[in-house]
């Protein structure tokens, strides 16, 4: 068992690693930088070209593994550290393989480079992993540091509060109890920009918001009464006009992570995330993990 993460040289940056490290700390296992080198097609090519296109696949993995480690050099203190390179002609396809192979735990990635810093921001290779991962896959937000600790402090569940929801809720506890780390588990409660037309009036917006909160109220507190989580878990309703405001007034700590997930669809076994997730995932402010159904 180890944590994965992808990286590559002059485009993943440093915060994929401080998260790496903090996953691997808090698992206690060890860490595998993988960088996905390009595989040739099998169109016949001569021998020169074979050979020189070889030797910049191994310069490529040689330079990742030596920047990364430049950074691990003092960062994984007390983590065990491999580097790996692997061929594939996509990097997600690679990843996938490389999970598999090396009977991961966790695949851990960058935000792509195009959103804000301590943004999450969900690039092409994230995507596709997150449709076809058979491991937790966790993303973390640009320019992340870490805890001053060096672990992970505290899981958040986000729970919508449906029937099928109510496992995923549950096999969050169990990791979290797995991890020795405090759980929370919260409720968004957002009000929509345009939710109800002007005429209607924002005290009828209120009464309603205000309503479906009591409803989540007594949906979190049916979790602990029906032993799904424990009584020390934290349960709370956040609610804020749009995802922004409610993931901003969720008071994050520092080595925490928002922690998502699906339920099982028949017998496949894969990260997916319906537009609630997504849109919860595009405004967290911590690194977010996505459980496969």
């Amino acid at each position: 068992m180890t944590v994965v993460v992808g990286y590559l040289a002059g485009k993943s940056g440093t915060a994929p690693l401080h998260l790496a490290v903090g996953a691997a700390r808090t698992l206690r296992t060890s860490l595998t930088v993988t960088t996905i080198v390009p595989k040739p097609w099998t169109t016949p090519s001569p021998a020169r070209v074979d050979a020189e296109y070889a030797a910049w696949a191994d310069q490529l993995a040689a330079d990742s593994a030596k920047e990364a480690q430049r950074y691990l050099t003092t960062l994984a203190e007390g983590v065990t550290v491999g580097y790996h390179s692997h061929a594939h002609r996509s990097v997600s396809g690679g990843l996938v393989e490389v999970v598999e192979e090396l009977d991961a735990d966790v695949l851990v990635l960058g935000s792509s480079a195009n959103g804000q810093l301590g943004q999450v921001v969900v690039g092409s290779t994230a995507d596709r992993l997150l449709h076809s991962s058979p491991v937790p896959v966790t993303i973390a937000p640009r320019g992340y540091r870490g805890a001053r600790s060096g672990v992970l402090t505290r899981i958040t569940c986000g729970y919508p509060g449906t029937p099928e929801s109510v496992q995923v809720v549950k096999r969050i506890a169990d990791l979290a109890a797995r991890l020795e780390v405090p759980l929370r588990v919260i409720t968004f409660a957002v009000r929509g920009r345009t939710m109800y037309p002007p005429e209607v009036g924002l005290h009828a917006e209120d009464s309603i918001l205000a309503a479906w909160e009591t409803s989540a109220r007594e949906m979190l507190a049916q979790l602990r009464t029906d032993g799904v989580v424990g009584e020390h878990t934290v349960l709370q309703v956040v609610s804020g006009n749009g995802w922004d405001q409610a993931l901003d007034a969720a008071e994050w700590q520092e080595g925490e992570v928002l922690a998502l997930g699906t339920s099982p669809r028949g017998d496949i076994a894969r990260v997916f995330l319906g537009s609630r997730g997504t849109k919860i995932m595009r405004h967290s402010p911590v690194p977010v993990l996505v459980l496969p159904g």
